[in-house]
């Protein structure tokens, strides 16, 4: 299914073209301004565009942007049903994206990408394409994923999506399927998740780059959302 997985940076200057194989564009920071299909806008962190085989599409970036590009020779099931081209990822795929990153920005075991890549086709085929993402809510998540060691109170991410708190929740809800707070908590668990698994960082750095300054509330949280410490789940490591 995946013939190859890459990060790429591109340019201010519009680019076009089209390839005898699907591709699926994932951001990890910053946004692509894509034109494919029926969809023409920005597409962030947190979300996923799919260009399909032989499609044109023309696309334009800040250069600092970079992302995830997987191509495929065939796309999975739910995502060749997907009537619209972008679409929300969830926080787990995100949390593993983050972890990809890292692990392709230096040269790793054969056998090592291979596990890599059949991961990822598993989070891929597990998408839900079916919820609209309202642009307000897009703004408030790529500030939430652009650093998840910020405390990122309902009031200042309303404030970004130029919403009241009440409405806020209301459509954050409609638009990922889970409140603000438990979509938080999921992307902090899943990052330091695979940190924990994939990386050497000790867990009071992997606490800090989640969002808690506290060790022990740290520790609780993880325990009671994995079923096992951070130092039990350490010893899961693939290095």
């Amino acid at each position: 299914m995946i013939k190859h997985v890459s990060i790429r940076s591109y340019t201010r200057q519009a680019h076009g073209h089209a390839h005898s194989y699907h591709q699926l564009v994932l951001p990890l920071h910053g946004s692509i301004d894509i034109r494919v299909g029926e969809y023409a806008g920005l597409v962030s962190a947190g979300d996923c565009v799919i260009v399909r085989a032989e499609h044109h599409h023309e696309f334009k970036a800040d250069e600092a942007a970079r992302f995830i590009v997987v191509d495929l020779d065939t796309l999975p099931t739910n995502l060749d049903n997907a009537e619209r081209a972008k679409f929300a990822i969830s926080p787990t795929l995100f949390a593993f994206l983050q972890f990809l990153e890292k692990q392709l920005a230096f040269e790793v075991s054969a056998t090592l990408e291979s596990h890599c890549f059949v991961l990822l086709e598993q989070l891929l085929s597990t998408q839900q394409c079916a919820l609209k993402m309202d642009h307000r809510i897009e703004r408030a998540i790529a500030l939430i994923q652009q650093d998840l060691s910020q405390s990122h109170s309902l009031e200042k991410l309303a404030k970004n999506a130029y919403l009241s708190v009440t409405q806020f929740k209301k459509v954050f809800k409609q638009s990922t399927g889970m409140t603000t707070q438990k979509y938080l908590l999921t992307l902090r668990m899943e990052k330091a998740k695979a940190l924990l698994s994939h990386t050497d960082l000790p867990v009071r750095l992997v606490a800090l780059d989640v969002g808690y300054q506290d060790l022990s509330a740290f520790s609780r949280r993880f325990s009671a959302y994995f079923g096992q410490s951070p130092s039990a789940w350490m010893k899961r490591r693939v290095l």
